[in-house]
Protein backbone atom coordinates (compact mmCIF):
# COMPACT_ATOMS: atom_id res chain seq x y z
CA UNK A 1 0.00 0.00 0.00
CA UNK A 2 1.08 3.57 -0.88
CA UNK A 3 1.11 6.26 1.80
CA UNK A 4 0.22 9.32 0.29
CA UNK A 5 -0.20 12.79 2.11
CA UNK A 6 -2.18 15.14 0.40
CA UNK A 7 -0.49 18.64 2.42
CA UNK A 8 -2.33 22.02 2.46
CA UNK A 9 0.51 24.87 1.87
CA UNK A 10 -1.44 27.57 2.25
CA UNK A 11 -2.12 30.78 -0.21
CA UNK A 12 1.03 31.69 -1.19
CA UNK A 13 3.50 32.59 2.08
CA UNK A 14 5.60 29.75 3.25
CA UNK A 15 5.18 30.87 6.66
CA UNK A 16 1.07 29.97 6.71
CA UNK A 17 2.44 26.46 6.93
CA UNK A 18 1.16 24.93 9.94
CA UNK A 19 3.42 22.75 12.23
CA UNK A 20 0.79 19.77 11.31
CA UNK A 21 2.43 20.68 7.90
CA UNK A 22 5.83 20.59 8.13
CA UNK A 23 5.87 17.81 10.35
CA UNK A 24 4.37 15.71 7.56
CA UNK A 25 7.04 17.15 5.30
CA UNK A 26 9.74 15.94 7.74
CA UNK A 27 8.05 12.04 6.71
CA UNK A 28 8.35 12.42 2.85
CA UNK A 29 10.49 10.66 0.49
CA UNK A 30 8.73 11.73 -3.24
CA UNK A 31 6.98 15.14 -3.67
CA UNK A 32 4.78 14.94 -6.61
CA UNK A 33 4.41 18.27 -8.26
CA UNK A 34 2.02 19.16 -11.37
CA UNK A 35 4.49 20.59 -14.18
CA UNK A 36 1.52 23.49 -15.76
CA UNK A 37 3.95 24.72 -18.16
CA UNK A 38 5.93 27.77 -18.17
CA UNK A 39 3.56 30.19 -17.28
CA UNK A 40 2.73 29.13 -14.11
CA UNK A 41 6.53 28.27 -13.29
CA UNK A 42 6.61 30.56 -10.02
CA UNK A 43 3.81 28.18 -8.59
CA UNK A 44 6.53 24.78 -8.92
CA UNK A 45 8.94 27.14 -7.65
CA UNK A 46 6.78 28.75 -4.60
CA UNK A 47 6.48 24.79 -3.54
CA UNK A 48 10.41 24.56 -3.74
CA UNK A 49 10.93 26.93 -2.50
CA UNK A 50 8.97 26.07 1.14
CA UNK A 51 10.65 22.40 0.60
CA UNK A 52 14.22 24.63 0.86
CA UNK A 53 13.16 26.52 3.76
CA UNK A 54 11.83 23.13 5.77
CA UNK A 55 13.99 20.51 4.49
CA UNK A 56 17.30 21.48 4.33
CA UNK A 57 19.12 18.49 4.45
CA UNK A 58 17.47 17.84 0.68
CA UNK A 59 16.77 13.95 1.64
CA UNK A 60 13.98 13.92 -0.31
CA UNK A 61 13.03 13.60 -4.36
CA UNK A 62 10.89 15.92 -6.13
CA UNK A 63 9.12 14.36 -8.97
CA UNK A 64 7.22 16.42 -11.86
CA UNK A 65 4.24 15.22 -13.53
CA UNK A 66 2.85 16.89 -16.93
CA UNK A 67 -0.28 18.16 -16.05
CA UNK A 68 -2.66 17.11 -19.36
CA UNK A 69 -4.61 20.00 -21.22
CA UNK A 70 -8.16 20.06 -20.21
CA UNK A 71 -10.75 18.33 -22.44
CA UNK A 72 -12.02 21.33 -23.19
CA UNK A 73 -13.88 19.76 -26.61
CA UNK A 74 -15.81 17.79 -24.01
CA UNK A 75 -19.81 18.72 -24.47
CA UNK A 76 -20.11 20.37 -21.12
CA UNK A 77 -18.02 21.87 -18.21
CA UNK A 78 -18.58 18.84 -15.85
CA UNK A 79 -17.89 16.33 -18.62
CA UNK A 80 -14.83 18.28 -19.79
CA UNK A 81 -13.64 18.16 -16.03
CA UNK A 82 -14.91 14.81 -15.81
CA UNK A 83 -12.44 13.62 -18.56
CA UNK A 84 -9.29 15.99 -17.54
CA UNK A 85 -9.52 14.10 -13.93
CA UNK A 86 -9.48 10.62 -15.59
CA UNK A 87 -6.06 12.13 -16.99
CA UNK A 88 -4.75 12.81 -14.12
CA UNK A 89 -5.64 9.63 -12.33
CA UNK A 90 -3.83 8.02 -14.87
CA UNK A 91 -0.62 9.75 -14.50
CA UNK A 92 -0.50 10.00 -11.04
CA UNK A 93 -1.05 5.90 -10.71
CA UNK A 94 1.34 5.25 -13.53
CA UNK A 95 3.98 7.96 -11.16
CA UNK A 96 3.09 6.84 -8.02
CA UNK A 97 3.53 2.99 -8.73
CA UNK A 98 7.11 3.75 -10.60
CA UNK A 99 8.64 6.16 -8.17
CA UNK A 100 8.17 4.99 -4.94
CA UNK A 101 10.15 1.72 -3.21
CA UNK A 102 8.05 -0.31 -0.62
CA UNK A 103 7.66 1.96 2.37
CA UNK A 104 8.32 4.88 0.78
CA UNK A 105 6.24 8.12 1.42
CA UNK A 106 5.00 10.37 -1.25
CA UNK A 107 3.15 13.91 -0.76
CA UNK A 108 1.52 16.44 -2.65
CA UNK A 109 1.87 19.99 -2.07
CA UNK A 110 -1.66 21.74 -2.41
CA UNK A 111 -2.12 25.55 -2.53
CA UNK A 112 -4.94 26.41 0.05
CA UNK A 113 -7.22 23.93 1.67
CA UNK A 114 -7.27 20.57 0.14
CA UNK A 115 -10.85 20.58 1.20
CA UNK A 116 -12.18 23.44 -0.93
CA UNK A 117 -12.40 23.65 -4.44
CA UNK A 118 -9.25 21.46 -4.76
CA UNK A 119 -9.35 18.21 -7.02
CA UNK A 120 -6.46 16.03 -5.66
CA UNK A 121 -8.68 13.94 -3.49
CA UNK A 122 -11.66 13.38 -6.24
CA UNK A 123 -8.66 12.06 -8.50
CA UNK A 124 -7.25 10.13 -6.08
CA UNK A 125 -10.21 8.37 -6.01
CA UNK A 126 -10.21 7.53 -9.37
CA UNK A 127 -6.47 6.28 -8.97
CA UNK A 128 -7.57 3.66 -6.40
CA UNK A 129 -10.27 2.52 -9.35
CA UNK A 130 -6.93 1.79 -11.38
CA UNK A 131 -5.93 -0.73 -8.76
CA UNK A 132 -3.33 1.31 -6.97
CA UNK A 133 -3.96 0.80 -3.30
CA UNK A 134 -3.41 4.21 -1.32
CA UNK A 135 -3.20 5.03 2.13
CA UNK A 136 -4.64 8.29 2.42
CA UNK A 137 -4.10 11.66 5.04
CA UNK A 138 -4.93 14.97 4.48
CA UNK A 139 -3.25 17.95 6.55
CA UNK A 140 -5.14 20.98 6.37
CA UNK A 141 -4.24 24.65 5.07
CA UNK A 142 -4.95 28.30 5.45
CA UNK A 143 -7.43 29.33 2.34
CA UNK A 144 -7.29 31.83 0.22
CA UNK A 145 -10.63 32.95 2.05
CA UNK A 146 -9.24 32.99 5.13
CA UNK A 147 -6.35 35.05 4.17
CA UNK A 148 -8.94 37.53 2.06
CA UNK A 149 -10.58 38.01 5.35
CA UNK A 150 -7.34 38.79 7.64
CA UNK A 151 -6.43 41.36 4.67
CA UNK A 152 -9.54 43.30 4.94
CA UNK A 153 -9.69 42.81 8.01
CA UNK A 154 -13.10 41.63 8.01
CA UNK A 155 -15.41 38.65 9.20
CA UNK A 156 -16.71 36.13 6.46
CA UNK A 157 -19.69 35.92 8.50
CA UNK A 158 -22.51 37.88 10.06
CA UNK A 159 -24.82 37.89 12.51
CA UNK A 160 -27.75 35.53 11.41
CA UNK A 161 -26.56 35.18 7.64
CA UNK A 162 -25.31 32.44 5.81
CA UNK A 163 -22.28 32.72 3.59
CA UNK A 164 -22.10 31.19 0.68
CA UNK A 165 -18.76 30.28 -1.44
CA UNK A 166 -19.10 29.77 -5.13
CA UNK A 167 -17.51 29.87 -8.40
CA UNK A 168 -17.89 32.27 -10.48
CA UNK A 169 -19.73 30.58 -13.45
CA UNK A 170 -22.16 30.33 -10.75
CA UNK A 171 -22.57 33.81 -9.58
CA UNK A 172 -25.76 34.69 -12.16
CA UNK A 173 -27.95 31.61 -10.62
CA UNK A 174 -28.22 33.29 -7.47
CA UNK A 175 -31.09 35.57 -6.81
CA UNK A 176 -29.97 37.92 -4.94
CA UNK A 177 -26.08 38.73 -3.48
CA UNK A 178 -26.05 39.10 -0.01
CA UNK A 179 -22.76 37.61 1.53
CA UNK A 180 -21.15 35.62 -0.92
CA UNK A 181 -17.51 34.62 -1.94
CA UNK A 182 -16.53 33.68 -5.41
CA UNK A 183 -13.62 31.66 -6.26
CA UNK A 184 -12.24 30.76 -9.73
CA UNK A 185 -13.54 33.74 -11.25
CA UNK A 186 -11.57 34.13 -15.05
CA UNK A 187 -14.86 35.55 -16.56
CA UNK A 188 -15.22 38.25 -14.39
CA UNK A 189 -18.82 37.65 -13.21
CA UNK A 190 -18.68 40.48 -10.34
CA UNK A 191 -18.75 43.02 -13.69
CA UNK A 192 -22.31 41.91 -14.83
CA UNK A 193 -23.48 42.60 -11.37
CA UNK A 194 -25.53 46.19 -11.38
CA UNK A 195 -26.20 46.44 -7.71
CA UNK A 196 -25.42 50.18 -5.78
CA UNK A 197 -25.75 48.06 -2.36
CA UNK A 198 -22.81 45.89 -3.03
CA UNK A 199 -19.37 46.17 -1.64
CA UNK A 200 -16.41 44.23 -3.23
CA UNK A 201 -13.68 43.30 -0.93
CA UNK A 202 -11.06 41.49 -3.71
CA UNK A 203 -7.32 39.91 -3.56
CA UNK A 204 -5.17 38.65 -6.22
CA UNK A 205 -1.88 36.62 -5.58
CA UNK A 206 -2.57 36.93 -1.39
CA UNK A 207 0.36 35.78 0.60
CA UNK A 208 2.87 36.95 -1.66
CA UNK A 209 5.29 39.70 -2.63
CA UNK A 210 2.74 40.43 -5.96
CA UNK A 211 -0.43 40.43 -3.62
CA UNK A 212 -2.99 42.87 -4.61
CA UNK A 213 -6.28 44.59 -2.76
CA UNK A 214 -9.11 46.45 -3.85
CA UNK A 215 -12.12 47.28 -1.64
CA UNK A 216 -15.20 49.69 -2.69
CA UNK A 217 -18.84 49.98 -3.77
CA UNK A 218 -19.06 47.41 -6.63
CA UNK A 219 -20.52 49.96 -9.01
CA UNK A 220 -17.63 52.14 -7.77
CA UNK A 221 -14.31 50.06 -8.59
CA UNK A 222 -15.28 47.35 -10.90
CA UNK A 223 -14.11 48.82 -13.70
CA UNK A 224 -10.91 48.98 -11.98
CA UNK A 225 -10.68 45.24 -10.79
CA UNK A 226 -11.32 44.38 -14.17
CA UNK A 227 -8.44 46.41 -15.74
CA UNK A 228 -5.78 45.53 -12.68
CA UNK A 229 -6.73 42.13 -12.86
CA UNK A 230 -6.05 42.16 -16.93
CA UNK A 231 -2.95 44.21 -17.04
CA UNK A 232 -1.59 41.58 -13.85
CA UNK A 233 -2.44 38.58 -15.98
CA UNK A 234 -0.65 39.61 -18.97
CA UNK A 235 2.39 40.40 -16.84
CA UNK A 236 2.54 37.46 -14.85
CA UNK A 237 0.85 34.56 -17.09
CA UNK A 238 -1.36 33.56 -14.57
CA UNK A 239 -3.79 34.70 -12.32
CA UNK A 240 -5.74 33.53 -8.58
CA UNK A 241 -7.56 35.53 -7.34
CA UNK A 242 -11.04 35.07 -4.84
CA UNK A 243 -13.52 38.15 -3.64
CA UNK A 244 -16.07 38.78 -1.40
CA UNK A 245 -19.40 40.41 -2.46
CA UNK A 246 -21.32 42.10 0.69
CA UNK A 247 -24.24 43.92 0.55
CA UNK A 248 -23.20 46.89 2.40
CA UNK A 249 -21.97 50.51 1.51
CA UNK A 250 -18.53 51.43 2.51
CA UNK A 251 -16.38 54.91 1.09
CA UNK A 252 -15.45 54.93 -2.52
CA UNK A 253 -12.29 53.41 -2.93
CA UNK A 254 -9.68 55.27 -5.57
CA UNK A 255 -8.68 52.92 -8.58
CA UNK A 256 -4.08 52.21 -8.25
CA UNK A 257 -2.88 53.24 -11.54
CA UNK A 258 -0.24 50.23 -10.42
CA UNK A 259 -0.78 47.76 -7.74
CA UNK A 260 0.29 48.44 -4.20
CA UNK A 261 3.08 45.96 -4.56
CA UNK A 262 4.03 46.07 -8.55
CA UNK A 263 5.42 42.33 -9.37
CA UNK A 264 9.09 41.75 -8.77
CA UNK A 265 9.13 38.25 -9.62
CA UNK A 266 8.66 34.94 -7.22
CA UNK A 267 7.87 35.68 -3.97
CA UNK A 268 11.06 33.22 -2.85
Amino acid sequence: MIQVLLIGIGAGDPRQLTYEAVEALRCVDVFFVMDKGPEAQDLLEARKAILQRYLPNDSYRIVQITDPPRARQAPGYAESIDVWHRQRATAYASQLQAQLHPGQTCAFLLWGEPGLYDSTLRVMELVRERGVSLALKVVPGISSMQLLAARHQIALTRVGEPLIVLPGRRLADLEQVDNVVVMLDSACAFAELSDPALTIFWGAYLGTADEVLITGPLEAVKACIVEVRASLRRRKGWMMDIYLLRRDVLPTSACPTEPANPLSGHPG
